[in-house]
């Protein structure tokens, strides 16, 4: 769900979307320091309100919207001040904090939509305008980082897709093309004054005919026009959504209902189905590792001394399944005897992965170091497995919880919001006052 999180992340900063047109009012926004609203165990300042009313004014102005009345525009600015300082108080509550890798590429990229080349010219030039501007900023960005990843775990966590909701997603229209699902389609058009008439009769002998030709001719007249198609095979993605909705339905043999459409009554009959061609197939590796963790009782060059006298043993003709069961740190596995069964890409750490796919199936690999300890594996077999249906089911999986995502997310927003306490000091500013 990378391209949800993204959006998500971006729709969170405001500021970091419209940086470099509000830069001066971010650096003047920071000079009272009046309280107007207490959330939960933080404040909110006037600065921050007047920030808050900068952002959505560059927004509306962008938009080329109508500016609302200055109170409105402010009550709306601290109602997202006070749902941002509720999750932010989650944030503290969970101890959760921003990778320093991606806040730093997060942060650049403002850099760069503003006009920097890096971080240090960045920072001198907010600066300039303004003291502490520049860390002002790397810790709202910050913020927003850690909001965002907040929001991934608990919104993620209250998406439940059954295994039914894949199968009937996988039935409907969108669901076919997924598949890239084909399907031989004779298709029947009625129009003229009187095609309701007739539609009923053509229906029933489509059911039964051979000949689309011989059909055309015998229900056309000078008030009725019947059309007759072999649409052939094609791809459920290029009918369109109305007709492709009816053909899903259908086995082959069997007509559709008489579908009214602004040129005429509709009639499909569904030949052939037949799956899509594409296939994801994908190389596994039947794989046994031993693992040797530092710990307290073993440091590091303990561990290493381990793994390497290990390593020896096997060269010189031991059995690995009985060195694994013996001394590997990977219980799970040493009770199989080191036995990870057949492993796919990309279940592995990167590590363990790049070694599995250069090792020659039987050979021993030298000793590796992951995050997890000291590694030796085996390949002790290869294999293309057609992985088609996982892959349909898990790309089926993440778009229908990106479906899902905006609505519990503006659910759990709402949840926010009434469960914090929050205290408006000025009423003018209370939305529900007013």
């Amino acid at each position: 769900m990378k391209t949800t999180q993204l959006k998500h992340f971006f729709k969170a900063t405001t500021l970091a979307l419209c940086l470099s047109a509000a830069l001066p009012n971010f650096a003047a926004a920071q000079t009272k320091d009046e309280v107007v609203a207490v959330v939960d165990n933080s404040v909110i300042l006037r600065s921050d309100l007047e920030q808050g009313v900068a952002e959505i004014t560059h927004q509306l102005q962008q938009q080329k919207a109508t500016l609302p009345p200055a109170q409105i525009l402010q009550q709306q600015a601290l109602e997202q001040l006070i749902i941002r300082q509720a999750q932010l108080e989650q944030v503290k509550r969970y101890n959760i904090r921003p990778d320093e890798r991606a806040l730093n590429e997060a942060v650049l990229k403002v850099a760069r939509d503003s006009g920097s080349s890096s971080l240090e010219a960045f920072q001198q030039k907010l600066d300039a305008m303004a003291p502490n501007t520049y860390a002002s900023l790397r810790n709202r960005i910050a913020e927003d980082l850690a909001i965002n990843r907040l929001r991934q775990q608990i919104v993620t966590s209250r998406i439940k897709i059954s295994d039914q909701d894949v199968e009937n997603f996988l039935k409907t229209p969108q669901g076919q093309a997924l598949l890239g699902n084909q399907v031989h389609v004779h298709h029947i058009r009625i129009s003229g004054s009187n095609a309701a008439q007739v539609a009923p009769a053509v229906k029933a002998d489509l059911a039964t005919a051979t000949d689309l030709k011989a059909l055309e001719k015998k229900y056309s007249k000078d008030d009725i026009t019947v059309t007759a198609a072999d649409m052939g095979f094609r791809n459920i993605a290029d009918i369109p959504n109305e007709l492709a909705s009816r053909v899903t339905t259908l086995q082959p043999g069997q007509t559709s209902e008489l579908i009214e459409a602004r040129d005429g009554i509709h009639i499909l009959k569904l030949i052939e189905r037949k799956a899509g061609e594409q296939r994801a197939l994908v190389e596994q590796y039947q794989t046994r590792h031993i693992l040797i963790q530092p710990s307290e009782v073993v440091s590091p060059e303990n561990a290493k001394q381990m793994i390497d006298s290990l390593y020896t043993r096997l060269k010189n003709g031991e059995d690995f399944a009985v060195l694994a069961a013996t001394f590997s740190n990977d219980s799970g596995s040493a009770r199989d005897s080191g036995s990870l069964g057949w492993v796919s890409p990309g279940v592995m750490v990167p590590e363990f992965e790049e070694r599995m796919k250069n090792t020659t199936v039987g050979q021993i690999s030298q000793p590796f170091q992951s995050q997890f300890g000291w590694h030796i594996l085996q390949v002790t077999d290869k294999r293309q497995q057609d992985m088609t249906q996982e892959y349909q089911e898990r790309m089926t999986r993440q778009l229908l919880g990106e479906r899902q995502f905006d609505a519990e997310l503006d659910s759990w927003l709402r949840e926010t919001r009434n469960n914090a306490f929050v205290d408006i000091k000025d009423p003018a500013l209370d939305h529900k006052k007013n």
